[in-house]
C-alpha cells in the first residue's frame, strides 16, 4: 500500500496549502469534483461576475430619478454567461494541469476520483476512470466542501431543477424563474435573474427574506424584494409536476390554505450541507457534529491526531475568506507542529451581493439581547450624508452596535449601496481592538464620500470618551 506524509482532500482553499515548503514531503491530493473548489466554479466568484452585469442592466430602471431617461435594450444572455466561464473555466484547468504534471509538483499525485476512509488513516478513492486507490498517510487535511441542499419535495426530481451549481449556465434565459429559499443564494440571484428581464418569484417558509440577519436590515429587505419580486412568504413548496408544454407546476401551502406556481425554471436554493458524509469518517475515528460539520479545536484538528479540516466540511460559516484563514492556520500547523497558531473566528464578516447589497459583522441586536449583553446602538442613513444624495438612495443604513463601557464595537449591519466594501473600517476595528469614539475622531473621514456612512453611525452613539 502506497504511504504519504500528506493527503489532501478537495481543492478549493485546500488546494493553497502544498508549496515548496512542502518539496520534501510525499503529498496525494483528491478532487471529486472540478478543480478550484465551489468558489471558484460555482460559488463566489461567477455568481459576482453576474451581479455586476445585473448592476449594469438594473440602471435603466432607477435612472430617470436622476433626470437621465435610459433603455435596457437586451441582454445577451449567452454571451454574459460566456464572458464569464470562459475566464473561469481555464482558470480551474490550469490549476488541474498545474498539480498533474508541472514540475514543481513532482511529490505530489492527484486522484481524480471520491474518496472515503476505510480504515485508522487509511483512504480509497473511487476514481473517475473507473479504477480504485487504496493508500494511507501520517496526516490528512480534509476540505471536502459543500453542496446544495436538495429538500424531499414530491415531484422535483422527476421534474429536473437547477441550484446554484446549475443556474448560472442556463442555455437560455427562462421567462419565468421560481427560486425555493430565502437566504443569500435565493437574494443574489433574484437580483440577477430579475435585472435580466426574468420574472421572478421568491417563495419562503419564513416570514422575512434573509431571516439569519439582524432583524430591522432582514425586514428593510424585505419590503424592498416584495416591491421588485414576487414574494410568497410563509409558503411551503409540497410538489412540482411538469405540464406537457414544458412549464413547471409548484404547489405550496400557506396560512390561509394554499397556492398554485407555474413557471419555466426553478432553483433550489435552501442551503448547503457540509460533504463529511462522503468520507466514512467513522471508519478513521472523526468526529462530526449534529449537522454534519467536521469537529475540530482550535488549532483546525479533528479527533483524530494528525487530521486537520478546513472551510464548508466543519465551519458554519460556509465562506470563502474564512476558509483561506482556515487553511493559512493548517498550512502553519503542518509545518510547525510545536509551534501550532489557533484560527482567529471572533469577527468573521459576511456580504450578499443582493440588491440593495448587505454586509454584516459580530453579533445581531436580538443576539446581543438574547445573550444578555450590554450595549448601546446607532442608525445612520445613507440619505442623510452627501454621497446618499448623490445615489438618491431613501432605504439604506448603517447600524452599529457598541460595548457602553468600553465602546469597542460588537456588532454592525449595513444595507444599501457598497455595504461589503463600506463596513471594512468597521472589521479592521474591531479586529485590532480600537474603540468606537477613537475610531470617530482619530482619523480623517473623506468628505464627500460614503464611509462617512460609517463615521455618522459611530458619533450617533452615546459613548463616554473616558470609558
Amino acid at each position: 500500500m502506497t504511504h504519504y506524509d500528506l493527503v489532501i482532500i478537495g481543492t478549493g482553499s485546500g488546494n493553497t496549502i502544498v508549496n515548496k515548503r512542502f518539496a520534501d514531503w510525499k503529498v496525494a491530493i483528491v478532487e471529486r469534483g472540478t478543480f478550484g473548489g465551489t468558489c471558484l466554479n460555482v460559488g463566489c466568484i461567477p455568481t459576482k461576475m453576474f451581479v455586476h452585469a445585473a448592476d449594469l442592466a438594473a440602471t435603466p430602471s432607477v435612472s430617470s430619478r436622476f433626470g437621465i431617461d435610459e433603455q435596457l435594450l437586451d441582454v445577451r444572455w449567452p454571451e454574459v454567461r460566456d464572458r464569464i466561464f470562459h475566464r473561469i473555466d481555464p482558470i480551474a484547468a490550469s490549476g488541474s494541469e498545474y498539480r498533474h504534471h508541472n514540475p514543481d509538483n513532482a511529490n505530489v499525485t492527484v486522484y481524480d476520483g471520491t474518496g472515503r476512509f476505510t480504515g485508522v488513516k487509511e483512504l480509497t478513492v473511487d476514481n473517475k476512470d473507473g479504477s480504485t486507490s487504496v493508500f494511507s498517510a501520517d496526516r490528512f487535511v480534509l476540505a471536502a466542501g459543500s453542496r446544495p441542499i436538495v429538500p424531499p419535495i414530491p415531484g422535483l426530481e422527476e421534474t429536473g431543477y437547477h441550484t446554484s451549481n446549475t443556474i448560472m449556465r442556463l442555455e437560455e434565459l427562462p421567462r419565468r424563474l421560481a427560486i425555493i429559499g430565502s437566504g443569500f443564494v435565493a437574494a443574489e440571484f433574484a437580483h440577477v435573474f430579475a435585472s435580466f428581464g426574468v420574472e421572478v418569484t421568491i417563495i419562503a417558509r419564513s416570514a422575512t427574506l434573509l431571516r439569519h440577519e439582524d432583524a430591522e436590515l432582514a425586514e428593510r429587505y424585505t419590503e424592498i424584494a416584495q416591491a421588485k419580486y414576487d414574494v410568497r412568504l410563509n409558503h411551503e413548496t409540497i410538489r412540482v409536476a411538469r405540464h406537457a408544454d414544458g412549464s413547471i407546476l409548484l404547489g405550496m401551502l400557506h396560512p390561509d390554505g394554499s397556492d398554485e406556481l407555474v413557471v419555466d425554471e426553478v432553483l433550489v436554493a435552501v442551503g448547503r450541507v457540509p460533504n463529511s458524509d462522503l468520507l466514512n469518517l467513522d471508519a478513521t475515528g472523526v468526529e462530526v457534529d449534529h449537522e454534519g460539520r467536521v469537529v475540530v479545536d482550535e488549532y483546525q484538528q479533528t479527533t483524530v491526531d494528525g487530521i486537520y479540516a478546513l472551510g464548508d466540511v466543519t465551519t458554519p460559516h460556509q465562506l470563502k475568506h474564512v476558509a483561506n484563514h482556515e487553511a493559512r492556520v493548517v498550512k502553519h500547523n503542518l509545518l510547525n507542529p510545536d509551534d501550532r497558531i489557533t484560527s482567529d473566528h471572533r469577527f468573521v464578516p459576511h456580504a450578499v451581493f443582493s440588491s440593495p447589497q448587505i454586509a454584516a459583522v459580530g453579533l445581531t441586536e436580538e443576539e446581543a439581547k438574547d445573550r444578555g449583553i450590554p450595549y448601546v446602538v446607532s442608525v445612520q442613513r445613507y440619505a442623510d450624508i452627501a454621497y446618499g444624495w448623490a445615489m438618491e438612495d431613501t432605504t439604506g443604513f448603517a447600524k452599529i452596535l457598541a460595548d457602553p463601557k468600553t465602546g469597542l464595537i460588537i456588532g454592525c449591519h449595513v444595507i444599501g449601496p457598497h455595504a461589503p466594501t463600506v463596513i471594512q473600517p468597521v472589521i479592521q476595528a474591531m479586529s485590532f481592538g480600537v474603540d468606537a469614539y477613537s475610531m470617530a475622531r482619530q482619523q480623517y473621514w473623506i468628505h464627500p464620500a460614503m464611509p462617512e456612512l460609517i463615521e455618522n453611525a459611530l458619533l450617533k452613539l452615546p459613548l463616554d470618551p473616558k470609558g
